[in-house]
């Protein structure tokens, strides 16, 4: 195996590691919504209200079948729908406070056990990781907020 292979190799392992953090910072999160409609939460807290077509095309989603997704979270107060100010027929979707204290205990589980994991290395282990990361985010590209939103990360 070359130095590229065990490298690859290895990043593989991180990623699933990370994986598995975001996973379980998911936790009992996943036992009140689903994992598209906790996307549609982080999409509406991170952008701030959106119309129906706007968020149903940032998730991928046809507007017409998108509108039974919002209907269940309305129904669950996860989100509330408004008129919009410029256009009476336009309504805005946002997130309701619940939801925006679900994504941030999902948000703040995911920090604590990121923190715990450093914590098991030592200060120059941790600037060596910091700074393995920002070479690697840096040659892999920044990814599209987008892509991230849709992932709910």
């Amino acid at each position: 195996m070359t130095v590229s292979d065990e490298t690859a190799e290895a990043t593989l392992r991180v990623s699933r590691s990370l994986l598995g953090v975001i996973a379980r910072s998911l936790g009992d999160a996943l036992e009140r919504v689903t994992l598209p409609q906790f996307r549609v939460l982080v999409l509406l807290i991170s952008r701030g209200p959106l119309r129906m077509r706007d968020l149903a095309d940032s998730m991928g989603a046809v507007p017409s079948t998108f509108t039974r997704v919002v209907d269940r979270l309305e129904s669950s107060g996860w989100v509330a729908r408004s008129p919009g100010s410029s256009d009476r027929r336009e309504v805005l979707i946002s997130a309701t406070p619940a939801a925006r204290q679900l994504v941030d205990e999902v948000t703040e589980r995911r920090r604590r056990r990121i923190a715990a994991i450093l914590s098991e290395l030592s200060s120059a282990e941790q600037e060596q990781l910091r700074d393995a990361f920002l070479l690697f985010t840096t040659a892999a590209g920044e990814p599209a907020a987008e892509d991230l939103l849709i992932m709910g990360l």
